[in-house]
C-alpha cells in the first residue's frame, strides 16, 4: 500500500491547471505547424499563423493561451494500491482547482444555471474515476471552454445505421458547427456504452496524441475517412475557410445494447488545453 497526501494531489492539479492554460502542447503545435504548410487557403494560412504566434505570446509571457480557460475536466486513474491521506481525492482535486484558477489568474467560468451568478472558485470539477492496478496515481486534465463544448452533440442511432450513420452524424455535426468551435480543431467520437458513456468517451479520446495512429485498425480507417470529409466542408481555420476545419479524428469504441447505438462527439478548439500528471 502507498500513501499519497492530498496536499500533494493539490499541488500537482494546481500546476497542472496553470501549466496546461499557457503552454500549448507539443502535438498540438507539429498538427498546426502541419496544417499551416498544407493549407491552401491564403485567408486559413494567416489564421494558423496567427494562433502559432499567439501560442508563442503566451509560453513568452507567460499569460493564458485563451481567455476562455474553461471548466476543470479530470480522467483520474487512481492504482488499486494508493490511499489518499489528509483531505479525500475528491476535496483534494476541487482544493487544487481553486488554487490553480486563482494563483493563474484564469477566469473562473463556474456559474448557477438560472441565477448565472458566479460561483467564483471555477468548482466544483468534473471529475471520472477509474481503478487501475498498481501504487500510482495519474490525473488528465482539460479545460473544457464554452465555444467548443457548446457545438459537442451526442445521438442514438439505430443499429441499423451502421458506420455510414456514424460518419454522417460526425460531419453534420461538424457542418452544423460552423466557426463557433474555434476550428481547426480535435474531433473526439465516443461509439457504444449507453447514452452518457459515449458522451465520456469522445471525451476522453481527445488526450490521445494528435497524429497518433488509432490501435485498432477499422476505427483507423474511420478516423480518415471523417477527417477527409470533415476537411472537405470548407469551414476551415477560425471559419475563413480552406482545408482545415479539423487537425485531428480519435474515436474509442465499446460494447453497448444490442437494440442501440449511441455517438457522441466532443470537440477540443485549435488551443485545447490539457495535460497529465502522475504521482
Amino acid at each position: 500500500m502507498r500513501f499519497i497526501t492530498s496536499e500533494l494531489i493539490s499541488n500537482a492539479v494546481k500546476n497542472l491547471i496553470i501549466s496546461s492554460s499557457i503552454n500549448l502542447p507539443e502535438d498540438t503545435r507539429k498538427s498546426l505547424k502541419l496544417a499551416l504548410e498544407k493549407e491552401i487557403s491564403e485567408s486559413g494560412k494567416t489564421v494558423l499563423s496567427q494562433i502559432l504566434l499567439n501560442a508563442d505570446i503566451a509560453e513568452l509571457e507567460n499569460k493564458p493561451l485563451c481567455q476562455d480557460t474553461g471548466l476543470a475536466v479530470f480522467f483520474v486513474e487512481i492504482g488499486a494500491d494508493v490511499t489518499v491521506k489528509g483531505k479525500n481525492l475528491t476535496d483534494a482535486i476541487n482544493e487544487g482547482t481553486r488554487a490553480g484558477y486563482s494563483e493563474g489568474f484564469l477566469r473562473k467560468s463556474t456559474c448557477d444555471p438560472f441565477t448565472r451568478k458566479n460561483i467564483g472558485d471555477n468548482t466544483p470539477a468534473i471529475i471520472h474515476y477509474d481503478v487501475t492496478d498498481g501504487d500510482k496515481l495519474k490525473i488528465m486534465y482539460s479545460a473544457k471552454g464554452g465555444g467548443s463544448e457548446n457545438m459537442s452533440k451526442i445521438k442514438m442511432l439505430r443499429p441499423s445505421d451502421g458506420k455510414d450513420g456514424i460518419i454522417n452524424f460526425v460531419v453534420e455535426t461538424m457542418r452544423e458547427a460552423g466557426p463557433n468551435p474555434c476550428p481547426p480543431n480535435i474531433v473526439g467520437i465516443g461509439i457504444g456504452g449507453n447514452f452518457e458513456r459515449s458522451a465520456i468517451l469522445a471525451k476522453k479520446s481527445l488526450f490521445r496524441e494528435l497524429g497518433s495512429r488509432n490501435d485498432d485498425d477499422e476505427l483507423n480507417e474511420m478516423e480518415r475517412i471523417i477527417f477527409e470529409k470533415v476537411n472537405n466542408i470548407g469551414t476551415g481555420p477560425m471559419g475563413f475557410g480552406g482545408i482545415y476545419t479539423a487537425i485531428g479524428v480519435h474515436i474509442i469504441k465499446e460494447p453497448c445494447h444490442i437494440a442501440s447505438l449511441p455517438v457522441a462527439v466532443n470537440l477540443g478548439c485549435h488551443s485545447y488545453k490539457h495535460g497529465e500528471a502522475v504521482i
